[in-house]
């Protein structure tokens, strides 16, 4: 059944990837529905996209964190078919997949917990479940997943290895690794993810669908952990080559209710702190970290600037007339170093907020609205995107450039202005950000001689700039600027 381009298809490396995260239910209904809107994110310039747990579950709306079983696709979903169906066409529009992997903990349903607790074992007795690391909220410690056993150890590789083998999968983003994560222990996470990249790393030199994970010397695996506390702890330590952070999304939010904070959202823009290539074990791995301003735990980023009136907090929502003060976090976001990430419906203004606790976070269905995209704010926004999307994949200096940020309070973040470069090979670009309302005016010393072509309109290019010297340069209210030396 999979299409001949199977066995030429390459996992994007990973710091060129552009990623996606989605649920399928909410995102097109099942995955018929989401492979019908491929076009859509192949031309939004996307080559990787996010599943959120796909495995079976008890309730028909939820989002899929407390699994029943591990090995195949929820029938709200599809089937194995269907699943198989979406990789393989993901694959020829040039899109890579990786799924969201929950093994931490578990439903109540799980076998091995429902049938040992049902006949009355001790959790000493139960060779599954029980303590390793840290519990999941206020859920039942017996749910969890404990490492300690050699059979749970062999039962999550083997998930693994299925959903590589049998689904073609590019990869996995780990479900809270707190859970199974002990910095000490050679088993639980670290030795899943050291034992998942080598079982791929075996297979070296195969000409069949695993191929797909090397190119030239890199082993294009995607291994992203959820370990909030500490991302860059868990790169450092273990094999994981990519990491969610919401330290960008928490500067963001922040800098929007107060502008002091924009210092700090620069600095994370850059990444700063995270080391690009690690060894491991005689293992060379390059490391980075996903950035974003939405996903699907917090409420959509427009919402910090206001919300529509509302009885219900359940349905509050955020005020999508300010879809223009959003700009300058995308054009960031998009140029940033790391990962850049967008949450189903974030590149048109979707505008849900969620709440902070209780269960109407999760058994309330919030189907992406699609009529946003036709409307002048969904226009505005979407336009943005796929021309920043576009630069990126278009412009190495923006995902493997090096970054520099300009801290100078006093001449830009004062004034509601952030400043950085990437660069990369000799190809330089200036990224200039304006987060207030108003048109800025400011100085900047460029470091080349030359021309520098404005990347967003063209209408704002710069001839004969001498190195070192200053150049005035405007940048319009919640918006940005971006100049890059013609070569």
């Amino acid at each position: 059944m999979w299409n001949k381009n199977e066995l030429e298809w390459k996992i994007p490396f990973i710091n060129d990837i552009v990623l996606y995260e989605l649920m399928v239910s909410e995102f097109a209904d099942d995955i018929k529905g989401t492979i019908a809107h491929l076009d859509y994110l192949a031309d939004l310039g996307i080559n990787c996209i996010e599943l959120m747990p796909l495995s079976n579950v008890e309730k028909r709306v939820d989002w899929g964190f407390a699994p029943i079983g591990y090995f195949g696709v929820d029938d709200r979903f599809g089937n194995r078919k269907d699943m198989q169906e979406l990789i393989d066409k993901a694959h020829q529009k040039g899109i890579a997949v990786i799924v969201d992997s929950v093994y931490a903990h578990t439903s109540h349903l799980f076998p091995y917990y429902h049938v040992y607790n049902e006949l009355g074992y001790s959790l000493d007795e139960n060779p599954f479940m029980g303590p390793f690391a840290e519990n999941w909220d206020d859920m039942d410690p017996r749910l969890n997943t404990d490492f300690n056993h050699k059979f749970t150890r062999d039962f999550f590789l083997t998930v693994n290895n299925h959903w590589l083998d049998y689904y073609h999968v590019d990869g996995f983003r780990y479900d809270y690794v707190p859970g199974y994560w002990l910095e000490d222990s050679e088993n639980g996470y670290t030795k899943l993810v050291r034992d998942t990249y080598r079982l791929v790393n075996e297979k070296k030199g195969s000409s069949d669908h695993w191929q797909r994970f090397f190119e030239e010397e890199s082993v294009n695996l995607i291994q992203c952990a959820e370990y909030l506390p500490c991302p860059t702890e868990v790169l450092e330590k273990t094999y994981s080559n990519c990491a969610w952070q919401n330290r960008t999304l928490d500067a963001a939010r922040e800098t929007a209710e107060n502008p002091g904070k924009l210092t700090e959202l620069g600095s994370l823009f850059g990444l700063i702190g995270y080391q690009p290539e690690i060894q491991n074990n005689g293992d060379k791995l390059k490391k980075t970290a996903l950035q974003y301003l939405e996903n699907h735990d917090h409420s959509r980023f427009i919402c910090t600037f206001g919300t529509v009136a509302c009885d219900n907090e359940l349905l509050r929502e955020g005020d999508r007339t300010f879809w223009y003060r959003m700009q300058p976090y995308l054009i960031g976001l998009l140029t940033a170093k790391g990962i850049p990430m967008l949450w189903q419906g974030q590149e048109f203004g979707e505008n849900y907020c969620l709440p902070q606790e209780g269960w109407g976070r999760v058994l309330l269905y919030r189907p992406v609205r699609w009529e946003y995209f036709y409307t002048s704010e969904g226009r505005s926004l979407v336009n943005l995107v796929r021309k920043l999307v576009k630069l990126r994949r278009n412009n190495p200096q923006f995902s493997r450039g090096d970054h520099y940020f300009y801290n100078d309070y006093a001449l830009y973040q004062s004034r509601n202005i952030m400043m950085f470069s990437r660069t990369y090979n000799g190809v330089f670009s200036l990224v200039a950000l304006n987060f207030g309302a108003q048109e800025q005016v400011v100085n900047f010393k460029f470091p080349f001689n030359g021309n520098y072509r404005e990347e967003l309109h063209g209408q704002d290019n710069l001839k004969g700039v001498s190195a070192g010297k200053d150049v005035q340069l405007n940048i319009p209210g919640n918006y940005g600027r971006i100049w890059t030396l013609e070569t």
